[in-house]
This record gives C-alpha cells, structure tokens and sequence, in this order.
C-alpha cells in the first residue's frame, strides 16, 4: 500500500438534538491525512449506513490524484446513495486540495468571489413553536449579524389536512409565526418561507396570497417535486411573481437530470442544489453552469453541519454566478465546536471563505466519539 492509498473509511453519526443527527464521512490514507465529508440525511441513518456499505470498496480504492472519477462513474439509485456517494466525493477533494497546499475552491477552478452571501435558516433552533419564539430566534440571528431569515413555519400543513379541505385552517398558525418574525425583521429584510412540500396547489394559492401581504421574498417547496406537479408549480410561479414573490426548490435533486425538466418547464425562481445529494462537487459545478443558461437563481441548501457548511461556502465560490447561501443558525453549539479549526465569521450577512488547505477544517476526533449516536462504523482496505 502506497503513503497515498486510502486504508480505512469511516462513518460517524453525532446527535445534535433530538430532531437532528449529523452524518460524517472520514477517509484515512496510509500517511494518516484524513479527509472530510458530511451526508446527513435525517430520519435515514439506516439507509445511508447500507449505502456507505456498499460503496465502501469503491471509495477505499478511488484515487485522490483524480478526485472526480468516483463520483462521475456512479449514477446514485436514491438520496441515501447520493449522500454517501457526495460525501466521498468531498473528501476525496479534501485530500486533493491539502496535498496541493490550496483550497478547495481553488483546485474547484477558482474563486469567482470571496465572500458569500447567507441567510440564517432559524427553524431547528426554534424548538417552542409559538409566533413568540420564532420572533425571539429572529432577533437572535439580525443580532448576530444575519440580514435575512427562513423559517419553516407550517408544523400543521399536511398533504392529507389540504386533500381534506382543511388546509386553509391547518397554515393559520404558520401565518401567524410569519407576521411575528415579519414585525421584528421590519419590512426590507429578506423573509422566506419554507412548506417541505406539505401543500396542494389549491392551498398553496392561498398561501401565496397570504405571503404577499406579509412580505415574503420567497417561497420554498410548496408542492412534492413530481414531475406530475410540473404544472401546478409553473402556475404558482406565475402567482407569486405578480405579487412579487419567487418560487424556490429542488434540494434534494441528484445530479442535472433531477434538475431539467424543472427548468425546461420555468417551474421555479430559484433553484437550491445541495452539496450532500447533488452527486459530487464537480456535478455541482455542472449542474450551476445549467441553471444559469436557463436563467434560475442558484442558492445552495445547507441546514445540517459544519463540513457541509465549508464545503458549500466553496462550491458557492467556485460558482460563475449565486445569489445567497442557506446557514444554519445556532441550532447546536456543536456546529463550532466539532470542527478543531474555526469556521469562518459572517459580517453583515456575508461569510468568508475557509483559508487553510482542502475545506479548512477538520473534525475533532475525541468529539466525534463523545457525541456519537453508536459506534462508528469502519471499513478497511
């Protein structure tokens, strides 16, 4: 075995809070350097440990001089697969870019900016769920330094309440968390509102009208993304744009072809692939050089930990064009403290990037173990 072959694998699972767990992929090279990737998919742990099984070979035979060939010769079968095989791909890229003494956005093509636009994602944090505490986590994050805001508002909203026909009565309370984050925001910060596909298009229409007059910038998710709702999503495009607002969605897409027919359709404003499931970092290239030839607004999904954080502040850099990254806000004191160098500061709802080699930062072994959710699991080569 070379000084440059990967020896052993490692997935580790950290509990954040009872609604979260953080997944990490670690891959050991023979000289000890270890390179990082996240592939947290919450509620799928199992999933993604059978997936990590199956393409523990692969990755303990891929090459770090040639850090794109492990992801660009698998075609994920489900998000399960498209975690594990990202999170892989990040740390391959990782090695690549510390054996190079550059940063990842660098050996990525380059940086097209130094800084980032975010946003803080104040949802996880916001445990009580009442409009009162969702105003409170708000003033937390414009204290923080954050210009603008998402939250997740419709814990009531349910595919089957809208079937029903009480779907109207059902986003009361989340109308109600929008108007107390709205009145602490004031009326220029950027406010978007996440439905986690819980909506049917009639609800949903009268969700956009309710939007409108609390000021909200975007709207993210609000029908499930089959191909079947192609349709209904282009209508509640071309509402919400009359009354100023922007459609968002598609995180979970695997790779372009997720992405295409939503674009060649003008489903969305927005489109926020996320650097755990896109399928690897060059596909996340890729894949943004597409959506802007189609003319949709690229703002990466990142709401899980700190590996996924770094990564995707350099994809965001890498990027020709973007418009702002997702941050989530102060769900765990973990988020800093797992990592052993610091992640970088935001200023005025911008972000730097990660200075040190590879992603610029490294998980704390001795942590890892400490808030493990069970044992790791190892494979070697």
């Amino acid at each position: 075995m070379t000084a440059h072959a990967i020896r052993r694998m490692t997935l580790h699972v950290v509990s954040v809070s009872a609604a979260t767990r953080w997944m990490f992929i670690r891959l050991q090279r023979a000289d000890g350097r270890i390179g990082c990737g996240e592939a947290t998919l919450n509620g799928k742990e199992a999933a993604v440990r059978d997936a990590a099984e199956r393409f523990s070979t692969g990755a303990l035979s891929a090459s770090v001089d040639n850090p794109e060939a492990f992801a660009a010769d698998v075609v994920p079968a489900d998000l399960a697969e498209a975690a594990v095989v990202s999170a892989i791909d990040q740390a391959l890229w990782d090695l690549h870019a510390i054996d190079a003494g550059a940063r990842l956005v660098d050996v990525l093509g380059g940086a097209q900016r130094e800084t980032i636009a975010i946003y803080a994602n104040i949802n996880r944090r916001t445990r009580v769920r009442t409009p009162e505490a969702f105003a409170h986590s708000a003033r937390d994050a414009m204290a923080a330094g954050f210009d603008a805001l998402k939250i997740a508002p419709f814990d009531e909203v349910d595919p089957r309440r809208c079937a029903a026909g009480d779907g109207s009565t059902a986003m009361r309370a989340g109308l109600d968390r929008i108007a107390a984050v709205r009145a602490v925001a004031g009326p220029d910060r950027r406010l978007m509102v996440d439905c986690h596909w819980r909506f049917d298009e009639a609800t949903a229409r009268e969700l956009v009208d309710a939007a409108a007059a609390l000021g909200v910038y975007w709207i993210e998710c609000p029908l499930p993304e089959s191909l079947d709702n192609i349709p209904a999503l282009v209508r509640l495009r071309k509402q919400a744009n009359a009354l100023g607002i922007r459609l968002a969605g598609m995180e979970q897409g695997i790779r372009f072809d997720a992405f295409r027919p939503f674009c060649e359709a003008g489903a969305y404003d927005v489109m926020m692939p996320d650097v755990k499931y896109v399928g690897g970092l060059m596909e996340m290239l890729r894949c943004g050089q597409a959506l802007t030839r189609h003319g949709v607004a690229i703002s990466l999904h990142n709401p899980s930990g700190p590996i996924c954080h770094a990564a995707s502040l350099h994809a965001a850099a890498a990027l020709d064009v973007f418009d702002i990254l997702e941050v989530q806000f102060d769900e765990s004191p973990l988020f800093d403290r797992l990592v052993t160098d610091a992640l970088p500061p935001h200023v005025a709802g911008q972000s730097a990037l990660p200075s040190r080699p590879g992603l610029g930062i490294h998980l704390d072994a001795a942590l890892l173990d400490e808030h493990a959710d069970g044992s790791a699991t190892v494979w070697d080569a």
